[in-house]
């Protein structure tokens, strides 16, 4: 139903491609979160979409720690690592309405973010319903995505 004076604006589509941010400690925890649109255990790092093709991989990263957990990843205390990977993947069927039409794979760039053992984890609701903190290993047999579980059990490769 349309109303007098309104109008339709084209629903935006989002853009396939992503971030796959893995947050972890000095003593490699990585922190896990559960999404809320899945009745399944699907546990997962931070991951999120570019809002506009011209925006960089690091923004996007940073939006996304920020909008899922509540860490800010310029914060001193953080080290936001490009670990200049990508994964390219077949989007999940029931994912793909959300991408324009005939849109089946998504390129996901990914980000490692050291933080403080004590650094304060503030989700979004809308997104996710739990975190937990888990030893790198324990991390990748949680995670839904085999990308998110291969980003887990590399992260001894990228600490400085």
């Amino acid at each position: 139903m349309e109303m007098a004076g309104a109008l339709a604006l084209p629903r935006a589509f989002k853009i396939p491609q992503s971030v796959l941010v893995v947050i972890y400690t000095k003593s490699l925890d990585v922190l896990l979160i559960r999404r809320a649109d899945s009745s399944e255990d699907f546990w997962q790092s931070v991951t999120g979409s570019k809002d506009a093709e011209q925006d960089s991989f690091e923004d996007t990263a940073v939006r996304e720690v920020f909008e899922e957990t509540g860490i800010d990843a310029r914060h001193p205390s953080c080290q936001l690592q490009d670990w200049e990977l990508e994964n390219v993947y077949e989007i999940y069927p029931w994912w793909r309405h959300r991408y324009a039409p005939g849109v089946i794979s998504n390129t996901e760039h990914v980000f490692g973010l050291r933080v403080e053992s004590s650094t304060l984890v503030i989700l979004n609701p809308r997104e996710h319903t739990d975190w937990v903190w888990l030893p790198w290993q324990a991390a990748a047999d949680r995670c839904f995505s085999p990308s998110n579980a291969e980003a887990c059990l590399m992260l001894p490769h990228f600490v400085t």
